[in-house]
């Protein structure tokens, strides 16, 4: 299944422009936040009517009680308008202090929610995309979001209400002036619809060049030893230049974008004022309009552009939270194919002899080639099997394939007679031990890191696992850390060997118990002597563990039941260890 985050059907609709599509796709992130919308809605509408009746009480003021003198009229209204004022700051910090709330809390379940995703996604999602664009999108572009709905949100809704209110008291005031006054915004606003697509596009393309930025920089942090050691500086420093400047090309026309429509608005007022200006004075000359109405019909003329003008300085915003909750939608959208099959459909169980079985297996990873093709083995209870081939001849794929890290293209793979997609992630993990080439680590503690993810001993005091690690013959293990239990470890320092880290990720496996214990290249990084001590704890395992060992060192696979050589797609008996050998040396020519 393809993974890779890249351009969507989500995207391609966004960038239709549609307003109403838009404000469809960041509803539902306020579901859960029903009371505070409303708080904040009402807020707005206070504040919007409070804005929308002092033009008219103004214009009152000057016809009625300016223009005949009567000062004590224009006090009384004074006070009324100063009441008014008061009610509109209320409501506008009401609505502030409401959404910047939510859009916390917003940032907060959202980038719980984009994380737990990521987790319920397989391992193929991980190789097919880089973690720094990961990061930005948790990070990021969920921050666009927060930055929208707590800052901009509310000014949009209500430089919306606004307009409409102020466009509805124009046409009601004068309907021919109001018409005369609201034909310089139709224009801009064929304009902007014209200019939407392209804006949302250099939106969306500045933060796809952000994440790629992010990737660079850790990559570069990840690998920095192999640098130096290579004296490759300037690789890397070429690269992160590269990205930089396609991030910063990409900020500048974002940039350009976002702000393309506030001079337009700008023009748009001056010319709707000027044109109210000169015909409202020619109505006045005819005796059809009065200086209150005209004072008033301008104010209304600046609380119809003035809004649109802050539409035009909030537009970025909206732009860039659309583009954020594009790449955000991107991985939502995703679903797992390691799914858990049905019980209904459970098939008939395989041969009940084998504790794990291939039949008929083909694997390829995205847009790649056949990895194997047709396999066909059975492992059985308490044997111990070798895995032998050439580099890059699919080893590490088919002990992936048991452990259910993929699944096959087609075929399946059985545990215990039943097909492993059938089980349970927990159950599934409880039965098979991975030790991977690689092994990762948790910051923390040797006891925290051996401990992960198993239940059993979560709550085990000291003493008492102690005892267990006796048990299970793993205690040797430990003295291979200065403070034992209590070793700190870093996953990202030196601070321990690489050696210890797979002695630890040893341990982890081992003290599950498993059925199986699967070991790809565990002792690949471990001295003769500890690599003796690992035998012969392997040795001293449960008579009835199956041992699948990856190895290169043909002293490591020696001592199994079974040897299994695995290229070119093909995974075949060996036979002898001699014949292994010669199978080897055979495979690597041919390769």
């Amino acid at each position: 299944m393809n993974y890779s985050l890249t351009k969507t059907d989500i995207e391609k609709e966004e960038q239709k422009g549609v307003l109403s599509t838009a404000l469809k796709r960041l509803v539902p992130l306020m579901a859960e936040e029903k009371r505070t919308v409303t708080i904040a809605v009402v807020a707005i509408i206070v504040s919007a009517i409070t804005a929308l009746v002092v033009p008219i009480i103004i214009a009152h003021i000057v016809d009625v009680y300016f223009i005949s003198k009567n000062f004590q009229g224009v006090l009384l209204f004074s006070g009324l308008l100063l009441i008014v004022f008061s009610a509109g700051l209320a409501s506008n910090y009401i609505q502030v202090k409401t959404m910047g709330g939510l859009g916390r809390r917003l940032l907060f379940n959202l980038r719980n929610k984009i994380f737990n995703k990521l987790q319920e996604l397989p391992v193929a999602f991980f190789n097919q995309n880089k973690a720094g664009d990961l990061i930005s999108r948790i990070n990021n572009d969920t921050d666009k979001l927060n930055q929208f709905f707590s800052q901009a949100l509310m000014q949009f809704v209500s430089n919306i209400i606004l307009i409409l209110g102020a466009g509805v008291f124009l046409v009601v005031i004068n309907w021919k002036l109001g018409l005369i006054a609201l034909i310089p915004a139709v224009v801009v606003l064929i304009i902007t619809q014209l200019l939407n697509p392209w804006v949302k596009r250099v939106s969306l393309r500045s933060l796809r060049t952000l994440g790629s930025m992010s990737g660079e920089i850790q990559e570069s942090i990840n690998n920095f030893k192999v640098i130096v050691a290579f004296n490759r500086l300037d690789y890397f420093r070429n690269k992160f230049k590269e990205a930089n400047q396609e991030n910063y090309s990409a900020s500048v026309s974002a940039g350009i974008a976002g702000n393309i429509f506030n001079p337009i608005y700008v023009l748009a007022s001056s010319l709707a004022q000027l044109i109210v200006l000169a015909f409202g004075i020619y109505l006045i000359s005819t005796g059809n309009f009065t200086v209150g109405l005209l004072i008033g019909f301008l104010l209304y003329v600046n609380s119809f552009y003035n809004p649109l003008r802050q539409l035009a300085s909030v537009w970025p915003s909206l732009q860039l939270a659309l583009a954020g909750l594009d790449r955000i939608s991107e991985v939502f959208a995703l679903e797992s194919d390691i799914k858990i099959m049905p019980k209904e459909k459970e098939a008939a169980l395989s041969s009940l002899s084998a504790v794990l079985e291939f039949k008929n297996v083909f694997f390829h990873y995205v847009e790649g080639k056949l990895v194997l093709r047709n396999i066909n083995f059975a492992l059985e209870k308490g044997k111990t099997y070798a895995l032998v081939g050439p580099t890059g001849g699919g080893k590490t794929t088919t002990a992936s394939l048991m452990a259910r890290l993929y699944d096959p293209s087609k075929g399946a793979v059985y545990l215990e007679g039943k097909d492993i997609r059938f089980y349970e992630p927990a159950e599934r993990v409880k039965k098979i031990g991975f030790i991977l080439q690689e092994p990762f680590l948790f910051n923390g503690t040797v006891r925290e890191n051996i401990l992960y993810g198993n239940e059993d001993y979560q709550k085990h005091s000291a003493g008492e696992l102690a005892q267990v690690l006796e048990k299970a013959h793993l205690t040797k293990l430990l003295s291979r850390f200065p403070d034992g239990l209590n070793t700190k470890v870093s996953s990202g320092s030196d601070a321990i060997s690489l050696g210890q880290k797979q002695l630890i990720a040893f341990i982890r496996a081992a003290l599950r118990s498993p059925d199986i214990l699967i070991l790809d290249e565990a002792t690949a990084n471990i001295d003769t002597i500890t690599e003796q001590l690992l035998q012969e704890i392997i040795d001293q395992l449960p008579k009835e563990t199956t041992k699948v060992i990856i190895a290169h060192r043909l002293n490591t696979i020696e001592n199994a039941d079974e040897i299994f050589f695995v290229n070119a797609g093909e995974v075949s008996q060996a036979g002898s260890m001699q014949h292994a050998v010669d199978m080897l040396l055979h495979g690597k020519r041919e390769s």
